[in-house]
């Protein structure tokens, strides 16, 4: 195998295989090198909800077969009420998923080396030239994008990556059969992506339900260890805690089992990032990070900032070869003009979403109701005149906290 290449990948993600899939479009020669086996691939990375919409499936081109269930609405909860939007989704089973990138961007020409840790970036000269895997090993190339996710190996040494863990956000998901999705006093949730704002269940977070077909489904939560979450949490109660206290006392699990060998733990961090490239270098993925603030999806993104990165790439690559500062910066506009628009407006909206206490969540379920159809998502994109329609009097003492937690009074 030769070891130059027109550009290195580390991480074989949704973010670095769709990344490859581009670049090898291009005609590059591209390889992308993860740490776990082939064989076993995806298991230790298979961390994910899946949840996502048609536009990401027709606009990279995935194939149905990675569906578990096409959903037709999203539903909200909150500890005594619930709101329901028609809108067309899809849960993925995450996993073939993975392998489908990476099976289509062999196909159009990428190269991977599984088993491969990469551990830092490869410098000659004070000039980015590559990386070191699994110890010693070397490999050369113009280009080099981690999409590694929070560990980022490459994204730290070259002082890509500030995440911090005072932003990290964990979370747990077990898939479940038995589930009974309409029952009285509840929404139903057949063929429905659920997600529930209840301090109870889950502090300074949230928790879903999501359809996977029959009577089974995703059931998880995540938090961050945010104000709300030091207000409201048990001191004894870990993450598995407060997912079995669910279990326990929600009607929909009464005769629900878990399916054996399908749990999932991940993290991610909710901050923005200072920067997102460097000479010859671009962080990709959740490694910057990208996932989304308020609902944490994250496939959509993810993938957004692959096809961004691999146009630079191709930019770069193309005649001369120029991977300077300025050139790779190019993704850093990119990244803020189409892959997280508005993305400091709406990591406020979610600060102050998860600062709320369990009252205003019900009140929210009825604004929403009373509300013109599009005030949600337009909320959720950062729209300001969206996000007033949803604010009330009694939000000010809120907003004051906020305000202090952001500006450090």
């Amino acid at each position: 195998m030769d070891d130059h290449y027109d550009v290195v990948i580390a991480g074989a993600g949704p973010a670095g295989a769709q990344c490859a899939r581009d670049v090898a479009a291009r005609g590059y020669d591209v390889v992308v090198l993860e740490t776990e086996g082939e064989d076993e691939f995806p298991a230790q990375s298979n961390k994910s909800t899946g949840g996502t919409f048609p536009s990401m499936m027709a606009t990279f081109g995935i194939p149905d077969d990675v569906v578990m269930q096409f959903t037709d609405s999203v539903v909200l909860e909150s500890p005594n009420d619930h709101y329901v939007q028609e809108q067309p989704g899809a849960v993925l089973e995450f996993a073939e998923f993975k392998r489908y990138l990476v099976e289509d961007s062999r196909e159009k020409g990428a190269e991977y080396i599984f088993d491969a840790r990469v551990t830092k970036p490869l410098e000659e000269d004070g000039e980015l030239v590559g990386v070191t895997y699994n110890g010693d090993e070397e490999i050369y190339g113009d280009i080099v994008m981690d999409a590694t996710g929070p560990s980022a190996p490459l994204a730290k040494k070259l002082g890509v990556s500030n995440l911090e863990r005072r932003n990290q956000a964990i979370g747990i998901e077990y898939e479940f059969e038995g589930v009974d999705l309409d029952v009285e006093g509840y929404a139903d949730l057949e063929d429905a992506m659920m997600l529930r704002l209840d301090h109870d269940l889950a502090p300074g977070g949230y928790s879903w339900i999501f359809h996977t077909g029959g009577d089974t489904a995703k059931v998880g939560l995540c938090y961050i260890q945010n104000e709300s979450y030091q207000r409201y949490s048990s001191a004894d109660r870990t993450i598995d805690g407060y997912l079995d206290h669910w279990l326990e006392n929600d009607p929909r699990f009464e005769n629900a089992e878990r399916i054996a060998g399908k749990q999932h733990r991940g993290s991610a961090h909710i901050q923005p990032p200072d920067s997102l490239s460097a000479e010859s270098f671009m962080a990709i993925g959740d490694t910057v990070p990208t996932i989304d603030p308020l609902w944490g999806e994250g496939i959509h993104k993810c993938m957004k900032s692959a096809r961004a990165a691999a146009i630079v790439a191709d930019h770069a690559l193309t005649g001369e070869v120029n991977t300077s500062t300025e050139k790779m910066s190019i993704y850093d506009d990119l990244w803020h003009d189409e892959v997280a628009p508005n993305a400091n407006k709406r990591l406020l909206l979610t600060k102050l979403l998860y600062l709320a206490p369990n009252s205003r969540y019900d009140q929210l379920m009825g604004d929403l109701r009373r509300s013109e159809k599009d005030t949600l998502a337009d909320a959720n994109e950062g729209n300001k005149r969206a996000i007033a329609k949803l604010l009330h009097l009694r939000d000010v003492p809120t907003l004051a906290r906020l305000a202090r937690l952001h500006y450090g009074g």
